[in-house]
């Protein structure tokens, strides 16, 4: 090939990807929104369902006495292992 076919090949290329970007950037309706840096904001409709908190184990004075009175027998038997 002569370098002035292969010059008129690369200009018909570039004429043609140079049409193709001007199709493509005229004719996107839909833009990239760009994000904002942070914690996204709280949803303003009223469809999100906000989930059912556990319900608190409360421990009765009984329990409460039955585990401390476990804990001071450990701490009992680590010091008496310790001496």
């Amino acid at each position: 090939m002569a370098l002035k076919q292969v010059i008129a090949l690369i200009d018909a290329e570039i004429a043609t990807l140079r049409e193709a970007r001007a199709l493509l950037a005229a004719g996107s309706a839909v833009t990239v929104v760009k994000r904002k840096a942070g914690r996204p904001p709280k949803v303003q409709t009223g469809t999100a369902t906000i989930p059912k908190r556990k319900k608190k184990h409360n421990l009765s004075p009984e329990g409460r006495a039955r585990i401390a009175e476990a804990a001071r027998k450990r701490w009992a038997s680590q010091r008496k292992a310790a001496k």
